[in-house]
């Protein structure tokens, strides 16, 4: 995602941590084990307020890579106080705030969304890895990705600027998907293969191929990932 975005700054900043959503392919949840806190190994969703001040105030930046936005709906006053930084950091400097999460609704319906720049100065994202709403059921415990793109046609009207994860990419149906996200109309795609041998039910490459190749030609950035032959499962 970030490759395309090269005439600003890349920060990450994680004033949230964990996600109950359990897919099978997490990286974040395996790498959270490694820290000191008691919360973050288990993954619990959580906040760190403490790095509030440490909030990055230029560039792109990533808001909560280790966790997912869902967990504002449990934690109303930390979420505030976290939205409060980022409203300040827009109205007085020039950076750019990325927020994804799997259940786009979130965007929607939680108030603590309802002040931020819907302009230049915000990104929304949703991963996408399929629109085969039972290949997501077996993985993951997150809404499917038939609601997610409900979600994303929605907030069309509200946010200027959108993006999609299709990554890591399962087999899907070439006609639906590309449907969906030309009807999302997304700033950028990013489309890759899982980089950590969890066995996926990946498609053929040959098939990933001509999904870009369609994208591009409809007009759509298309940020290339991992690009690999589906593992054997």
């Amino acid at each position: 995602m970030f490759k395309l975005w090269q005439d600003k700054p890349v920060k990450t900043w994680n004033p949230f941590v964990g996600c109950y959503f359990d897919c099978s392919y997490c990286w974040a949840r395996r790498m959270a084990r490694r820290s000191r806190c008691e919360m973050c190994r288990a993954f619990i969703p959580h906040f760190h307020l403490e790095r509030i001040p440490r909030i990055p105030r230029s560039g792109i930046i990533f808001v909560g890579s280790m966790g997912d936005l869902t967990c504002f709906a449990d934690h109303s006053y930390e979420a505030r106080k976290v939205m409060e930084a980022i409203i300040e950091v827009q109205k007085r400097h020039d950076a750019i705030f990325f927020f994804e999460t799997k259940d786009p609704w979130i965007y929607l319906f939680s108030e603590e969304f309802a002040w931020i720049d819907y302009g230049d100065k915000t990104i929304i994202s949703t991963t996408i890895e399929t629109n085969r709403d039972q290949v997501c059921k077996k993985i993951s415990k997150a809404p499917p990705p038939s609601s997610r793109y409900k979600a994303m046609l929605r907030l069309k009207s509200w946010y200027k600027r959108r993006h999609i994860s299709i990554e890591p990419i399962m087999d899907f149906d070439p006609d639906v998907m590309f449907k969906w996200i030309t009807e999302i109309e997304p700033e950028i795609v990013s489309i890759g293969y899982d980089n950590y041998n969890n066995h996926l039910p990946e498609p053929p490459l040959a098939k990933t191929l001509k999904l870009i190749e369609d994208l591009e030609a409809s007009g759509i950035i298309v940020e290339r990932k991992t690009l690999r032959e589906a593992q054997k499962r």
